[in-house]
C-alpha cells in the first residue's frame, strides 16, 4: 500500500492494516500471548504478543496526547517526556511496563479503542490540517499519525505471521 497523501487514504490505510492485524490477533491462543519468543523491536531482543500490543497501544496513545497538547497550544516533548528519538527501545520497554497487568483480551480491547479514537481524531481534522501544513518539524500531522499507526500495524502483522509459522499456528 502506498504512503497516504490525504485524509481519505490515511483512513483507508489505518482501517485496512488494522483489520488485517486484528484478524491475525484473533487466531492467537490467549495462553501463548505472554510467552517472550517474538522478535523484538530492538536488535537481538524478544518480546511477547502482549508486549507487541502494548507497544502499538502506547504509540497510539502518544499520537492522541501529542494532538491534544498541540490543540491546547501546549509544548509537546517528542517523542515522550523523558525520552529522545534515539531512545525508542527504552520507550518500548515503558509501554510494555504500562500495560503489563493487562491480559491479552484487555490489551486487544485497549488497542481497538485507541484505533477508534485515532480514527475519530482524523475525522475531526480537515485534509489541510492533516496534510498541507508542517505539524512537527517537516512532518505533517497525517504523516505523524501514519508513522505510528498504519505502518506499525502492517509491521506487527508481519511479525505475528512469522511467529505463527514458527509456532505451527498457521
Amino acid at each position: 500500500m502506498a504512503v497516504p497523501t490525504n485524509k481519505e487514504e490515511l483512513q483507508i490505510a489505518i482501517k485496512t492494516n488494522y483489520n488485517k492485524l486484528k484478524k491475525e490477533l484473533s487466531g492467537i491462543p490467549v495462553e501463548l500471548a505472554t510467552i517472550t519468543n517474538l522478535e523484538g523491536h530492538a536488535k537481538d531482543t524478544v518480546m511477547s504478543i502482549n508486549n507487541l500490543i502494548s507497544y502499538l497501544t502506547g504509540w497510539g496513545k502518544l499520537v492522541l496526547k501529542w494532538n491534544t497538547k498541540k490543540d491546547n497550544q501546549e509544548i509537546v516533548d517528542f517523542p515522550e517526556s523523558g525520552y529522545k528519538w534515539n531512545e525508542l527501545g527504552k520507550l518500548a520497554q515503558k509501554f510494555y511496563k504500562d500495560y503489563e497487568e493487562d491480559n491479552f483480551l484487555v490489551l486487544c480491547d485497549k488497542l481497538d479503542n485507541t484505533v477508534h479514537e485515532i480514527l475519530s481524531l482524523i475525522e475531526q481534522k480537515s485534509n489541510a490540517e492533516l496534510y498541507e501544513t508542517p505539524w512537527y518539524e517537516k512532518w505533517t500531522l497525517g504523516r505523524m499519525i501514519q508513522f505510528n499507526t498504519a505502518s506499525p500495524y502492517n509491521n506487527a502483522r508481519g511479525r505475528i505471521r512469522k511467529w505463527k509459522k514458527e509456532n505451527n499456528l498457521l
